[in-house]
């Protein structure tokens, strides 16, 4: 009888062990395809976010790298020393957005411009220096500004915004100007953003502006080309 106890016992025991096994088993393997599952998850939404973040650089560009997309000015000095109004000629390239001053093959003057945006691009063709001024001013774009010379709205159009009360347009100063149309295109000093920024003129730093002026003449040829 004892010995029927201790094999009904001993086989009881068996059993539970194994079911105990057969369990634990089942939860390591849930365990493990839960966190399959989360791994599986999170791998594509981590990649989702880099992806985002790294469009987000790719869009947002400093200043500082537009401002050194454009080489600085060159001047030959002994090529610039020899130009003189009779014998100087005028290029302006659109797309590379750089004027070069030459006497024959030889350039004096490689510089950076602005052109015209978008809207009102810098007509290109054949034209001629119609007008030099020193301390041109526009007489379409600047600024409202008060009896004491304080702006109280900049950046305006002479032709489409209205004067608030008590002020009166000043146009924006264009030093140096060489006019090339009757329009209002011309060559003047400027700021250069590293693209096409004007309302058409073409904007050249102030020691190029100087330079220019006083070599060429009412009549100087002057090329623009896109």
């Amino acid at each position: 009888m004892q010995t029927c106890v201790r094999r009904g016992k001993s086989f009881i025991d068996s059993q539970y062990h194994q079911m105990k096994n057969i369990f634990r088993g089942r939860s390591t393997c849930r365990f493990c395809l839960c966190s399959a599952l989360l791994v599986l998850g999170w791998v594509p939404a981590y990649a989702d976010f880099l992806w985002f973040k790294q469009q987000q650089k790719a869009q947002v560009t400093a200043p500082s790298q537009l401002l050194n997309k454009q080489q600085p000015a060159v001047f030959n000095r002994e090529v610039y020393d020899r130009m003189n109004p009779e014998n100087i000629n005028v290029l302006v390239s659109l797309s590379r957005q750089r004027l070069y001053a030459t006497v024959g093959n030889d350039v004096a003057i490689d510089s950076p411009i602005s052109s015209g945006k978008a809207a009102r691009r810098t007509p290109s063709g054949n034209f001629t220096v119609l007008q030099k001024d020193p301390d041109h001013r526009s007489s379409v774009y600047g600024n409202f500004i008060d009896s004491s010379g304080r702006i109280v709205r900049g950046g305006v159009s002479a032709l489409i915004d209205a004067a608030p009360s008590g002020s009166h347009f000043e146009g924006a100063p264009m030093k140096w100007f060489m006019r090339l149309t009757w329009e209002g295109v011309g060559m003047h000093v400027g700021i250069l953003p590293g693209y096409p920024a004007s309302h058409g003129c073409i904007r050249l730093p102030a020691e190029v502006a100087q330079a220019l002026y006083t070599k060429v003449k009412v009549g100087t040829p002057v090329k623009v080309v896109d």
